[in-house]
């Protein structure tokens, strides 16, 4: 049964793309069946994987606006080793069409449905601003990642972004939930960055990832190439700390899926 999940932050320059990309290479190293869904305009999971987003006649904005089947629009087997739903400026007018439609809301979900079946995994990739792509996204979701820096302002947008996830499982969506709060840039020797962690945990407990992703040049060089770090440096930190992510949810899946059994 496939397995949805948004990457979101209403703060920018979390991380969030780059773990969208990320995430998706290692879940497929790992032999899964990835989809990416980029539904940010600025298309930047889709340059990171490899596609130029100019080049893409169909987008995201054919699929959440009813234009084109979602099977049409995706492109199989990137860089990364995952099918890519592409997204770039064409994006941004989806916005205005979606406020006019019955059910705006369900768009996503709605077009996704064609395709699950033949995904393990479909990733969504969300806009730093909670608007209509990104309630869209946690209206489709089940679970939702929230990269975040070790820093006070961010504990503020997580928040937040909190309250939000528990209105949409309130109103329209009552399996949404927080899957798992993923510290981002982290450096252990910070005195805030360990403070801040006390405060996650205090607050969310185990939905605190134990793998946290180091500031690494790596990753940050892995998008101007095209390519996920994993494809440009599998022996960097920040490849093998987005492999022990992918393998830190497998086990959780497994053992919630184990304890669901013996319940």
């Amino acid at each position: 049964m496939v397995k949805i999940i948004s990457i979101a932050n209403q703060k920018g320059g979390v991380g969030k793309t780059t773990t969208s990309v990320n995430l998706s290479a290692s879940l497929a190293a790992y032999k899964k069946r990835v989809l990416l869904i980029d539904l940010d305009p600025q298309g930047n999971a889709t340059m990171g994987s490899g596609v130029n987003k100019q080049g893409c006649a169909l987008s995201a904005y054919h699929m959440v606006t009813g234009k084109n089947s979602t099977a049409e629009i995706i492109l199989k087997g990137t860089a990364g080793k995952y099918d890519l739903l592409p997204a770039n400026r064409d994006l941004v007018a989806a916005e205005v069409e979606l406020m006019k439609e019955i059910g705006r809301e369900s768009k996503l979900k709605l077009a996704l449905q064609e395709v699950t079946d033949d995904y393990d995994y479909v990733i969504i990739d969300c806009p730093p601003t909670l608007n209509m792509l990104t309630v869209n996204a946690l209206v489709a979701s089940e679970g939702v990642i929230v990269p975040m820096q070790c820093e006070y302002f961010s504990l503020e947008g997580l928040a937040d972004l909190n309250n939000t996830i528990k209105q949409i499982a309130t109103l329209i969506n009552p399996s949404l939930h927080i899957q798992g709060i993923l510290r981002t840039m982290y450096d252990p020797r910070s005195s805030l960055t360990n403070a801040v962690t006390a405060q996650l945990r205090k607050y969310f407990g185990d939905k605190v990832y134990k793998v946290s992703i180091p500031r690494n040049v790596r990753l940050a060089e892995a998008p101007s190439h095209g390519l996920p770090a994993l494809m440009y440096d599998r022996n960097s930190k920040g490849s093998i700390a987005y492999l022990a992510l992918a393998g830190e949810i497998l086990r959780l899946e497994k053992q919630q899926k184990a304890d669901l059994v013996g319940a």
